[in-house]
C-alpha cells in the first residue's frame, strides 16, 4: 500500500514514458534517489540535441581530441546560431546539480542516471552538461529522457554557443576542466549513447 502511494505521488497525473515524451516524470524534491522503480533507470539514451539523432548540429570536438573529456555540439550554421537552442537530457536520470559555476563552465547541470542491472558501467553513471545559457531543472527532481534541461549558452561569452557535454563513470566526481590526457573515470559520450539507444 505505502509502495503504491509512493508511486501516486511520484508520477500523479503526469504521463510519463521512457520515449522523449518531454514531460517530466517528476518536477517536485524526491529526497531518496536511492529508492526508485525501473520505469526511473536508463534504459535508453539519445543525443542531447536535435532529438533522438542529432539533426541540425554536429560533434565540433569529440572525446579525446585535444585531450578533451566530451562531446562540443555545435549547429551546424556556425558561431552563435544555436545559441538558446534546447538541451535535453539523454536519459532518465535525477539532478543532483543545477548551478552557475562561472569561469569557463558557466551554468551546469549534473545527472545521475540509474542503469539497468548487471550494466557494463555498474548501477550508476553522470552526465554532464556544460556553457548553459538557461537552466530549466532543479536540483532534487527527476526528468525523462528527452526532457528539456536548458538551452545552449556560451559561458557568459567566452565561446561560440555550444554545448559541452561528458559522462563520467562515477556520479559527483570534481568539476575538473574539461581537458586532461588521463581519461580515466571519463566514457566517450557518443560511443556511449551510441552503444546504448
Amino acid at each position: 500500500m505505502q509502495f503504491m502511494l509512493l508511486l501516486l505521488i511520484l508520477f500523479g497525473c503526469s504521463n510519463t514514458s521512457n520515449s522523449g515524451s518531454n514531460v517530466p516524470i517528476e518536477t517536485s524534491t524526491f529526497k531518496n534517489p536511492n529508492i526508485y522503480t525501473d520505469t526511473l533507470r536508463a534504459i535508453h539514451f539519445n543525443l542531447p540535441v536535435g532529438i533522438p539523432d542529432g539533426k541540425g548540429y554536429y560533434n565540433a570536438q569529440g572525446f579525446g581530441q585535444n585531450s578533451h573529456l566530451g562531446d562540443d555540439w555545435n549547429g551546424t550554421s556556425g558561431g552563435n546560431t544555436d545559441l538558446g537552442d534546447t538541451v535535453y537530457a539523454i536519459a532518465n536520470g535525477y539532478i543532483t546539480e543545477a548551478t552557475d559555476l562561472q569561469g569557463g563552465w558557466g551554468n551546469v547541470v549534473r545527472i545521475t542516471h540509474f542503469l539497468p542491472k548487471d550494466h557494463l558501467f555498474g548501477p550508476t553513471i553522470e552526465s554532464l552538461y556544460a556553457h548553459l545559457d538557461a537552466i530549466f531543472v532543479k536540483p532534487g527532481s527527476w526528468v525523462g529522457i528527452g526532457n528539456p534541461i536548458g538551452t545552449i549558452g556560451n559561458a557568459g561569452g567566452q565561446y561560440y554557443a555550444h554545448l559541452h557535454l561528458e559522462i563520467r563513470e562515477q556520479p559527483g566526481l570534481p568539476i575538473g576542466g574539461g581537458y586532461a590526457t588521463d581519461t580515466s573515470g571519463y566514457i566517450n559520450p557518443s560511443w556511449f549513447i551510441n552503444t546504448n539507444r
